[in-house]
């Protein structure tokens, strides 16, 4: 089968919500970020066969296919398509997978996978719950229900409580693992870590009108350069009885990232230097009430398929959507924690919903380019109880 390659891969530092990226239409900072990828791969624009783009509440400013709308507002030419995909928080490491495979089957040589998510100007769960207000019904059907009797909602939050509850994991855990999250993401910041994968855009904020002041954004916002042990744990519980804060959870988070993919050909006809080789894909459906465990059983699978341990990989991303889920994973897997999110997590450096495959696999790829590693392992928690896990081997 033919080989897929990474050849380039950025990301916008994260925005809070209401921050340094709020003033951003979600297309025009998606727009960005195709730009860029051309630019670092120095490639003819024409050279791109698609453009596949990950987010999750496509609505309102993302709606209308968000990721044809960001061709149009790049330097892209016309004749440059562009898809979108929704499979919730994994939406852009599927987006990573689609364009592998089409690089893999031989149909394309040049592809980009991209997320965007402005959760500041689309709010989280717009998607379904504009409509419900308005008399146009919700997701949960009359068999879904049936066949999950007394589950009003799958909610991510219940899913998180479940994990911690199942894997035994303690409120102080949780929280020491979140102040770990901010100490990995500053140590990597104030060590330029981060300066290869992020691509400097204006600082808009929303109360600015989107006019921006001039700055560059290029850290992260989210990242608490004053974080303490002691203010994580005073953080209040989102319920009474349960181990969850908003402290110990991911950051609601604007930006967007991408990676471009590209075959053998395009190697040769362009003369590029690959970052990475796709050398695994895979995905599994699990539990959608528990939700957030299915990274586990689909880490544990693709290991297998790719006839390879645990101590094979290198480098880990677990996306960090609550802190029990990375904890839950290492239980399980047994991988070696400090191989795990090295440079911080969505604890600290945001969640910006469907930019968070490609995201992670940027800081992934240039991890292991930093690190002089082989093998990088990304597997992310899903709405629906669903995992993507993908491998990679630094070039």
């Amino acid at each position: 089968m033919a080989e897929a390659y990474i050849v380039a891969a950025t990301r916008t530092a994260g925005g809070r919500r209401g921050g340094r990226l709020s003033g951003w239409h979600p297309v025009d900072l998606a727009a960005g970020v195709l730009d860029e990828l051309v630019a670092r791969a120095r490639i003819d624009p024409a050279a791109v066969e698609d453009v596949i783009m990950g987010c999750v509440s496509q609505v309102g400013e993302q709606s209308t296919n968000i990721a044809r709308n960001a061709v149009l507002a790049s330097t892209l030419p016309e004749s440059v398509p562009g898809t979108s995909v929704d499979r919730q928080c994994g939406s852009s490491q599927q987006a990573l997978h689609f364009a592998a495979q089409a690089v893999m089957a031989g149909t394309m040589d040049v592809v980009i996978a991209a997320g965007v998510e402005s959760m500041t100007r689309v709010p989280m769960f717009s998607a379904s719950a504009l409509p419900r207000k308005n008399g146009m019904g919700y997701y949960m059907s009359p068999r879904i229900r049936a066949r999950y009797d007394g589950i009003e909602d799958f909610s991510q939050f219940v899913g998180a409580e479940m994990v911690a509850r199942k894997y035994g994991l303690s409120r102080d855990a949780l929280d020491q693992y979140a102040w770990r999250s901010h100490q990995q993401a500053i140590a990597a910041t104030r060590e330029g870590l981060f300066r290869d994968e992020v691509m400097a855009v204006q600082a808009r904020t929303a109360d600015e009108g989107g006019a921006g002041n001039g700055e560059l954004h290029t850290v992260d916002e989210g990242i608490r350069f004053d974080a303490s042990l002691e203010g994580i744990r005073g953080v209040k519980l989102l319920q009474e009885g349960g181990v969850i804060s908003a402290a110990n959870a991911s950051q609601i988070c604007d930006g967007a990232s991408g990676v471009m993919v590209v075959s053998d050909r395009a190697l040769k006809t362009f003369g590029l230097q690959p970052l990475a080789r796709i050398h695994h894909m895979s995905l599994l459906g699990h539990d959608p009430v528990i939700m957030l465990e299915a990274p586990i059983p689909a880490t544990l699978r693709a290991l297998e398929k790719a006839g390879m341990k645990i101590d094979d990989i290198d480098l880990f991303e677990v996306n960090e959507a609550f802190a029990s889920v990375p904890l839950a994973w290492l239980q399980a897997t047994g991988a070696d924690p400090a191989r795990l999110n090295v440079n911080g997590g969505a604890i600290a450096l945001g969640h910006p919903l469907g930019a968070s495959g490609t995201k992670l696999m940027t800081t992934l790829v240039h991890a292991l380019k930093h690190r002089n590693k082989r093998y990088g392992l990304q597997t992310m928690c899903e709405g629906g109880g669903m995992a993507n896990v993908t491998i990679v081997e630094r070039l």
